[in-house]
């Protein structure tokens, strides 16, 4: 006969979804299963679960100690139910590795179960922590036995339910949904990392690759059973600092989640992923924001002043004011006599007798342009009626500081104006001999050769 803490009712809540999805990971084992299938079923098993008590009623973070209504409850208890479930799901990629994870989780929930006086919630996590470690001595690498979607999927959904009956009993709101988020650390923390990748990346979320953490550590030559205990470790350490909210003080929820985001951020940081590292940069480049203008701001200037031109000493200075402001060391503008051919027809030379040369660089970089730490940008220069005037070359030196300049400025309309500009000077003084004289003490050369 079925005790009240084992009433039918409350059996049949918890083990007809989580039967379900023990039938849907064993299709999907068997025969494969798409994503959206499996999301539907996931979601109508939620939805069991919500009818039958099993829900999320409060949000603190969102709504404080308003009780919520179905709808939106219920999508909240969807949308958690099929977040863990794919998250054990997900970090089955190595043997052992879902099964001790989950086996923490239990046991988390298990002790939640005692300190709320819920006594089906410890009798169904003991039973089926027993079960996870019977399961795992023949789980660990090398295994004979694995989970399977159906394993996976069926230990996350239960824990899934079972946190949200155990860890809504005696304890402040807040509290009471931190605990199974922290307890449930490594898996939520491995489904967040391969959403945001994949988000970042422009890849399907559904994409499958070896970017998980357990590949990364594999990566850093770490062995299987290595990344295993160490990945264990972490999800004792997660349900350590979960059980630590169980008896907190004014201060204990801040301390455990600073705890959890610093450790997160720094092992994030360790594993290298390229995605964060280009976010990275993005974000310094915004605080940086202020020197792209200013950057951006001198080739505008001189863009300008390139369309008043007239003369090639007001060409020169004009661009020696917009480099002289920007991230580049230098520029080389090399004329072409031969002005008068289509952009189709031309046939590139070398600086030999048929060009003029102009060069500038900042004080202290003239040597440095000519050897191999530096970069270039070569633009041709056409005229609007597509006729070719020779090259600017714009060099910067090597730095691991970026370049905080809008290269687009430099490469859509600016040639074209400056050829413009060109032609127009060399149509008034009538020969490309006109050349500039110093006038600072910036490093500086024009030549006419020959």
């Amino acid at each position: 006969m079925l005790t009240p803490a084992l009433s039918q009712s409350r059996l049949l809540t918890i083990f007809l979804p989580a039967t379900l999805i023990f039938a849907l990971g064993l299709y999907d084992d068997l025969r494969s299963a798409g994503p959206y299938p499996k999301f539907v079923i996931q979601a109508f098993s939620a939805s069991i679960l919500f009818a039958g008590g099993l829900r999320i009623d409060k949000l603190p973070v969102l709504f404080g100690t308003r009780h919520l209504g179905w709808e939106v409850g219920l999508p909240l208890t969807i949308l958690w139910v099929i977040g863990i479930t794919n998250a054990f799901n997900l970090i089955d990629g190595l043997d052992g590795l879902a099964a001790g994870s989950a086996l923490f989780s239990t046991l988390v929930v298990f002790v939640v179960g005692l300190a709320g006086e819920l006594r089906f919630v410890p009798l169904l996590t003991i039973a089926l922590a027993g079960s996870i470690l019977g399961f795992l001595r023949f789980n660990f690498n090398p295994a004979t036995i694995f989970l399977g979607d159906c394993g996976s999927q069926f230990i996350g959904f239960l824990l899934s339910a079972l946190a949200l009956k155990g860890s809504t009993q005696k304890a402040p709101t807040a509290i009471a949904v931190a605990i199974p988020v922290v307890s449930f650390g490594l898996p939520i923390l491995e489904t967040g990392l391969s959403v945001l990748r994949r988000l970042i990346s422009g890849r399907s979320l559904f994409t499958a690759d070896r970017e998980h953490i357990h590949h990364k550590l594999l990566a850093r030559g770490m062995s299987h059973r290595q990344v295993v205990i160490v990945l264990y470790a972490v999800s004792a350490i997660f349900a350590l600092l979960s059980l630590f909210l169980l008896w907190p003080t004014g201060s204990t929820l801040g301390l455990v989640l600073a705890v959890v985001g610093i450790g997160v951020w720094i092992g994030v940081q360790h594993l290298g992923y390229l995605e964060f590292g280009e976010i990275r940069r993005v974000a310094q480049r915004t605080i940086e924001q202020r020197n792209v203008f200013i950057n951006n701001l001198s080739i505008r200037r001189a863009t300008e002043d390139l369309k008043a031109a007239s003369e090639y000493g007001q060409i020169c200075r004009a661009l020696e004011t917009a480099f002289s402001s920007n991230d580049f060391d230098g520029f080389e503008l090399n004329l072409d006599p031969y002005r008068s051919r289509n952009r189709e027809d031309l046939v590139f030379v070398e600086p030999d007798q048929q060009r003029t040369q102009y060069r500038w660089s900042k004080p202290g970089c003239s040597l440095l342009l000519d050897d191999w730490s530096t970069w270039k940008v070569t633009l041709q220069l056409v005229t609007t009626t597509n006729r070719y005037c020779g090259l600017l070359e714009i060099y910067r030196i090597y730095n691991v500081r970026p370049l905080m300049l809008d290269i687009n400025l430099l490469t859509v309309h600016f040639p074209a104006i400056l050829a413009d500009a060109i032609e127009r000077a060399l149509s008034t003084a009538g020969t490309v001999e006109v050349i500039p004289q110093a006038e600072t003490a910036m490093e500086f050369s024009a030549a006419q050769a020959g």
